[in-house]
């Protein structure tokens, strides 16, 4: 399986399953276009063919010189040869040995208060999915949803439980009994609870944060950007602004954990369809780990991003992957959620075939168009070739330069 696109001027093609990056020039871009949309599972065989030189000369033929075309040709087919294009997914044959693993539950985000201090325009939780009167979770049922969860993880050790809302320090006495419980339990059974708290910040004092800094692995903190941003969709029920009150305590937080260990959660709509600029105040904010997310709501909703919105939104994720690469090489880097790839590692193949779902483990969606560029920065010695290595493509004829596009690879 092959995936190509552009970004910032660089054309990258992505081998999936072998998991090789190459950035090309436009002429090798094409051709491996139309190569694969030829045949999705060619072979050294098939490429070598007369029939796909043939056609290759008909598609590009007006475009690009014969003598060129081959070349590049041959040196697509030398990549096949060394595993790094059109490889074949040699895990395919393993998908029916995951189906039939035991289910085992690894985490669990408890609805800890259906109530919120805040009225923000896009909201599920208040007239969504949820609906339903205001309510807090009672301790009780916080306790039977850990205990669900440990007796229903197997052998896993690591447990993660997210105290979600709805907004979840207006049940803060019930969390932090639940934290304790969790701690109790760990020993019983050798298990180790991983807390998350999402929160929207307006109740967040000293002594929240002195209890989250010692028992939140992760904090995920709601903020949607510029404060006139963050104001038309997150305001207080009175109509007033949110921002002035928990961007000082945001950042007072961010702080007291070393820039670890959190990320701010934003969310773009059609009214800020710039958020590359939001993500910029984040930074200037002096934030270090962040996220923005599109909005999720019925299309007839006034702030409902539409499908005639995709041009600038892509445009959008290209200019933040600019953005991203220049505070990075200032010395002023941050990391966004979204653009975070290990191209060295990734997640085991009995996750990556499961996918996300409840209690197959979990996985956070990972990419904007364009995210692997925006992750690695354009840096030459981080692009061209397998996973974890510097290009190492041979350099035999003329045809590899195509391949090696405009990296300066040496």
């Amino acid at each position: 399986m092959i995936h190509q696109y552009q970004n910032n001027g660089y054309n990258i093609v992505l081998d999936v399953n072998s998991g090789a990056v190459h950035v090309v020039d436009q002429e090798a871009y094409d051709v491996i276009e139309v190569l694969n949309r030829m045949n999705e599972d060619h072979t050294v065989e098939t490429l070598k063919s007369p029939e796909t030189a043939e056609a290759l000369k008909k598609e590009l033929g007006e475009k690009y010189s014969e003598k060129d075309l081959l070349d590049i040709l041959e040196a697509v087919t030398e990549l096949t040869e060394q595993g790094r294009l059109f490889t074949k997914d040699i895990y395919e044959s393993f998908i029916d040995v995951v189906k039939q693993r035991k289910t085992v539950v690894k985490a669990l985000c408890l609805h800890i208060a259906h109530d919120c201090n805040l009225a923000c325009k896009y909201c599920f939780a208040e007239e969504g999915e949820y609906h339903g009167r205001r309510a807090l979770m009672s301790y009780e049922v916080g306790k039977k949803a850990l205990d669900f969860l440990i007796a229903n993880s197997g052998t896993r050790r690591n447990l993660e439980v997210d105290f979600f809302g709805g907004e979840p320090l207006m049940n803060w006495q019930v969390v932090k009994d639940l934290v304790a419980y969790g701690r109790e339990q760990e020993k019983l059974h050798d298990k180790h609870f991983r807390f998350t708290l999402t929160t929207n910040g307006v109740l967040l004092n000293d002594e929240v944060q002195e209890f989250v800094n010692k028992e939140m692995d992760n904090v995920v903190i709601s903020l949607d950007g510029r404060k006139e941003v963050n104001d038309q969709m997150r305001p207080f029920r009175n109509g007033k602004g949110s921002y002035d009150l928990i961007v000082p305590k945001f950042q007072k937080l961010a702080e007291s954990r070393n820039q670890e260990k959190y990320y701010i959660r934003g969310t773009f709509t059609r009214n800020n369809l710039d958020f590359s600029k939001d993500v910029e105040h984040f930074a200037d904010l002096g934030f270090k780990q962040m996220s923005i997310e599109p909005v999720v709501g019925d299309d007839t909703e006034p702030y409902a991003i539409q499908k005639e919105d995709l041009p600038q939104i892509f445009e959008e994720y290209d200019k933040l992957a600019k953005f991203l690469i220049e505070r990075e090489k200032s010395g002023r880097g941050f990391n966004f959620f979204h653009f975070m790839i290990d191209l060295e590692g990734g997640p085991c193949v009995s996750k990556r075939l499961s996918g996300c779902g409840s209690g197959t483990g979990g996985s956070h969606p990972g990419r904007g168009r364009g995210g692997a560029a925006a992750e690695r920065g354009g840096d030459s010695e981080r692009y061209g070739g397998i996973a974890g290595e510097k290009n190492q493509v041979p350099e035999t004829d003329a045809a590899v330069r195509h391949l090696r596009g405009q990296m300066g690879i040496c």
